[in-house]
C-alpha cells in the first residue's frame, strides 16, 4: 500500500479551548480538524523514524474531570510532540507518578473531591518539583495568584488557544532541562534515619560515624528513595529520580537493576534484609523509604 504524499496540508485553524459546557462546535471541530491535518502529513514519514524519537518526547500527565476535554487535549498535544497521559481521579494522579515521572503536570483547578489547588498544595509540600500547569475557567486575577503560590508554575485561564498551550507546555520542558534535574531536595541536605546519617553533599553513609561504602548507583538510589518519604514510588519513577532529567541511568537503568539495588541497599542498612524497615515493599507499586521503620500499610 503506498502513502499519497503530493496533499499540502491545509491551514491551521485559529481555535479556542473551552470548558466543555461552552465548547462550541467550532472550536471542537477546529481542534480535530488541526488534530486530522497533522496526522495526513505524517503519514510519509516511516514507522520506525517514530518508534525512535518517541523516547525523546516530552511527557506531559494530564488532570481533567471532563471526558471531552481530556479527549480533545490528548489528541492535539499529541499532535504537537507530546507523550500525553489523562487521569480523571486524584487517586489515578497519584498512581502514575507513583509509577513513572513527567515533564509536566495539567492541572484542573474545578476538580470535584481534591480540588486542582489542593492536589498542587500537597504535591509540593511532599517535595515533588513537578512543573505543574494550571488550568481553570476562572479568570480572577486572585486565583491565578492563589494558584502559583500553591505552587503551580504557571496559570492558563479557560478559553485558550490550544497552540498558546502548546508553546507553555514546551517553554516548561526546556526550562526544567535547563535549571533542574526534577529531583527536589538541596544538595547540601542531610538524611538521618535510625543509626544513619546520610550527607547528599559530600555523598556519603555514615553509621554511627562510621561510613559505610556505597557505589553510585546504590548512592542515587538511596538519595531518591530518602527525598520521598513514605511515598510508594514505581521502579520506573525510582529510575528517573535516581537519574535526575540529565543523568546517566547506567547501573539503573532497568526495574529488575532497581530490584537488585535494593537488595544491596537493604543488606547494608537493615538488620534483618528479609523484614526490611527502612525500604519496604509495596506489592504493585514498588517501594517505600520509611525513615521512623513504621511498616507501610500497603506492604504484606
Amino acid at each position: 500500500m503506498t502513502n499519497d504524499c503530493s496533499a499540502t496540508p491545509q491551514q491551521e485553524l485559529e481555535t479556542i479551548a473551552t470548558p466543555t459546557e461552552t465548547l462550541g462546535l467550532h472550536a471542537r471541530l477546529s481542534i480535530r480538524a488541526i488534530v486530522d491535518t497533522r496526522r495526513r502529513s505524517i503519514q510519509c514519514v516511516p514507522r520506525a523514524f517514530f518508534e525512535e524519537i518517541r523516547l525523546s518526547e516530552p511527557s506531559i500527565l494530564i488532570l481533567d474531570d471532563e471526558a471531552e476535554m481530556r479527549a480533545l487535549l490528548q489528541r492535539y498535544l499529541g499532535s504537537q510532540g507530546f507523550a500525553v497521559q489523562v487521569a480523571t481521579s486524584s487517586q489515578q494522579l497519584d498512581t502514575f507518578l507513583a509509577r513513572r515521572s513527567y515533564d509536566v503536570l495539567v492541572l484542573d483547578l474545578m476538580m470535584p473531591g481534591e480540588s486542582g489547588l489542593e492536589i498542587c498544595r500537597r504535591l509540593r509540600a511532599a517535595g515533588d518539583t513537578i512543573p505543574i500547569m494550571m488550568l481553570t475557567a476562572k479568570g480572577d486575577p486572585v486565583d491565578r495568584i492563589v494558584g502559583l503560590e500553591m505552587g503551580a508554575d504557571d496559570y492558563l485561564p479557560k478559553p485558550f488557544e490550544p497552540r498558546e498551550l502548546a508553546a507553555r507546555l514546551h517553554a516548561m520542558v526546556r526550562r526544567q532541562k535547563m535549571f533542574g534535574d526534577g529531583t527536589g531536595g538541596s544538595s547540601e541536605e542531610t538524611i538521618q534515619f535510625g543509626p544513619f546519617r546520610l550527607d547528599l553533599g559530600s555523598r556519603t553513609l555514615m553509621r554511627e560515624g562510621e561510613p559505610v561504602a556505597l557505589t553510585s548507583g546504590e548512592f542515587a538510589l538511596l538519595r531518591a528513595l530518602a527525598r520521598n518519604p513514605g511515598r510508594p514510588l514505581g521502579r520506573e519513577r525510582l529510575i528517573a529520580l535516581a537519574a535526575g532529567r540529565n543523568g546517566v541511568r547506567s547501573e539503573l537503568a532497568t526495574d529488575r537493576s532497581i530490584d537488585v539495588q535494593v537488595l544491596r541497599l537493604r543488606r547494608l542498612i537493615e538488620d534483618d534484609p528479609a523484614a526490611p524497615r527502612y525500604i519496604q515493599t509495596v506489592w504493585g507499586v514498588g517501594y517505600l523509604f520509611a525513615p521512623n521503620g513504621m511498616r507501610a500499610q500497603a506492604e504484606k
